[in-house]
């Protein structure tokens, strides 16, 4: 199987049980769900997999699980961003420890912003990951750091095995400059995949996908096959499954509500500081994902 950084990677949720611990046979059905649509892999541990506010040891397993269980069918992308370096690069150690494809990172996002730390934090993670290739994930509504194409230019000087980004950024022109560069640009919002395939875009990565794999696929597929007004129907659809996953701006907490719901399987809460949807919020979301044929 050709296995490339393109097409369609869902930003999944991580689920949990109830003391915290990750969720095995959760994880695994979401990934087997995703992948029975033809997904070409994942985004594992990111802001809906909820990864910065898990502990170095819950990330040993989400690596572990992943590795696992996607080894061979796609490609798995984990991000192993955290406040401090030493546990970034403790999670770049187990993805590389336990089959995961690729690695990806936030900027520092409490101290340490500025370029040249940035840059230095990023030479450790990936030394730690011993050669896997290394996605920067553009977060700055977050991070308060902003990947620009000057910086990825100076960053591809300093690190031969940073291949791409995904760019989450409100600045939706510098995917072509970033494709200019030569780097696998995913766009990191799920509202404008097509426009951002038509500027240079490598594929889309965002937690509605996981949720409607099928659908984001579909119109990848049709974009490589030359289909516009298909993968412009397509492109329509996706609006009010964007809108869904970010109703009560909780995304973790609608994934997992629907993939609870279709898995059969508990996905769990949401991770604290985050809250879990209300009963009544959960009958909502359960709702309208019947009426968009996600359930």
């Amino acid at each position: 199987m050709n296995l490339e950084y393109k097409g369609v990677f869902p930003a999944n949720p991580t689920p949990v049980d109830s003391s915290g611990k990750i969720n095995e046979k959760a994880l695994k059905a979401i990934f087997e769900d995703n992948l029975s649509h033809g997904v070409g892999g994942f985004w594992v541990g990111g802001s809906t997999g909820e990864g910065p506010l898990f502990n170095d040891y819950q990330r040993q397993d989400i690596a572990r699980i992943t590795g696992e269980t996607i080894s061979g069918k796609a490609l798995s992308i984990m991000h192993v961003g955290a406040v401090s370096t030493d546990s970034a690069v403790l999670g770049a150690k187990a993805a590389k420890k336990h089959g995961c494809d690729a690695i990806c990172c936030v900027p520092p996002f409490f101290l340490g912003r500025q370029e040249k730390n940035v840059i230095e934090h990023y030479k450790k993670v990936s030394d730690a990951a011993d050669g896997l290739p290394f996605f920067v994930y553009n977060l700055p509504q977050l991070t308060y750091f902003e990947t620009t194409p000057t910086f990825m230019e100076n960053l591809v000087l300093e690190i031969e095995n940073v291949v791409g980004l995904k760019h989450s950024a409100p600045n939706f022109g510098d995917i072509s400059a970033f494709n200019k560069m030569g780097l696998k640009c995913f766009v990191g919002n799920s509202a404008l995949p097509l426009p951002a395939l038509t500027i240079g875009a490598v594929g889309v990565v965002d937690a509605p996908p996981s949720v409607a794999p099928w659908l984001f696929v579909d119109l990848y597929n049709s974009w490589v096959e030359g289909n516009f007004k298909k993968a412009q129907d397509k492109q329509d659809e996706v609006q009010s499954v964007v809108q869904l996953v970010r109703t009560f701006a909780n995304p973790a907490g609608v994934t997992k509500t629907i993939l609870s719901e279709r898995t059969g399987v508990d996905c769990g809460l949401p991770v604290e500081p985050n809250l879990p949807l209300s009963q009544s919020e959960k009958k909502f979301i359960i709702s309208q994902a019947k009426k968009l044929g996600l359930l």
